[in-house]
């Protein structure tokens, strides 16, 4: 119990993680794009609190597995397309453009959020065609070492940077990217601050902090015990970083996302996971982000999935009591340092009627 009186409320979390994953709400019907990205949340929220018994993972493999794009043959995989895992099922619906007929794209979010579902749940990543998706992942790539999430007319920033190095990270092959230049691009996209912008040039912000520290971390530009070793020696500005971080915990305790603004409980994981990764997270003041965190839980209304996962694995970076602890570079739960895989079984997650009638 804290000290002001609010507690943890795991049953009531759980529960409605188990509603998110029965049936999506009608407010989430302009979502449906992205149902494999809610998936994720509600998924790894059960892992996180221990609840992934209550749900069935060979519906669950099915049901992710269908999402993957597939070249019809070998020489596809030279066509530019991406064939990593669609984000929704409209995505997979044809598109007709005069006398062109084709398929709207996989996207890299999407296939960090499949790989992470299908490892939480224990799937033998091993049995993907992987080949198709790093083959492919590699023609995302551009020039200045960023990544486009789709293979045309999108934009480029270290969100998706990130994505391709999680993915590399998940198959234990990274023959997907050049990591050198991707190091280059997150390099440049470091400000005079010591935060990231999401591209060069572009003002700090917590989320694009969080991708260009874990995604260096993930390709081995960061190592183990940051804090002990000389400044000289990182690829980024470590100090001048770690101070823009301990900046951004306000007077609430909670974590804001760029100067001058309200906090965000979702910032409690990107910006304390940065620090975290860093070994730096004892600096913050724990107890008062607790505190926060806590007064975040929603009475009456229905909270949002993205701002109740992030809130746990905020708290599971507090170590909170009975939440599993996270591989913070990869934002599932792990043991040891090593990715968390379980046998237990999960199940279906169906939008509403809803949904399906609009797309």
């Amino acid at each position: 119990m804290d000290p002001e009186g609010l507690e943890f409320q795991r049953e009531r979390h759980v529960l409605f993680l188990e509603m998110m994953m029965e049936r999506l709400p009608s407010d989430y019907e302009t979502q449906e794009i992205n149902h494999l990205t809610l998936a994720y949340f509600a998924i790894s929220g059960l892992d996180i609190l221990g609840a992934l018994d209550r749900v069935d993972k060979d519906q669950i493999a099915s049901w992710v597995l269908s999402f993957q794009a597939h070249p019809r043959t070998k020489s596809d995989l030279d066509n530019g397309q991406f064939y990593g895992f669609h984000g929704s099922r409209s995505s997979q619906f044809t598109i007709i453009d005069s006398e062109v007929s084709t398929h709207n794209c996989s996207h890299l979010a999407s296939t960090y959020c499949a790989l992470a579902i299908l490892n939480m749940i224990g799937y033998n990543l091993s049995n993907l065609n992987s080949e198709a998706i790093l083959i492919s992942m590699q023609k995302l790539q551009q020039p200045d070492g960023s990544f486009m999430p789709i293979h045309f007319g999108a934009e480029t920033d270290l969100r998706f940077v990130y994505c391709a190095a999680a993915i590399c990270f998940m198959l234990n092959n990274w023959t997907g990217m050049d990591k050198e230049k991707a190091k280059e691009y997150i390099v440049r996209c470091q400000s005079y601050d010591g935060g990231f912008g999401l591209a060069p040039g572009l003002e700090s912000h917590g989320g694009a902090t969080y991708c260009a520290v874990a995604a260096l971390q993930l390709m081995g530009f960061i190592n183990a015990d940051v804090s002990s070793k000389p400044a000289k020696s990182m690829v980024i500005d470590v100090p001048l970083l770690v101070e823009w971080s301990l900046q951004r915990q306000a007077v609430n305790g909670g974590f804001q996302g760029r100067a001058n603004k309200p906090s965000d409980t979702c910032y409690a994981f990107w910006v304390g996971g940065v620090l975290k990764i860093l070994g730096f997270y004892h600096f913050l003041n724990k107890g008062a982000l607790h505190r926060f965190l806590l007064s975040c839980q929603s009475k009456n209304m229905l909270p949002d999935l993205y701002h109740c996962y992030y809130s746990f694995a905020a708290l599971s970076l507090l170590e909170e009591e009975g939440l599993k602890p996270l591989c913070v570079e990869l934002g599932i739960t792990a043991i040891n340092g090593h990715v968390w895989t379980t046998d237990v079984v999960i199940g279906p997650i169906r939008s509403s009627e809803a949904v399906h009638e609009k797309s």
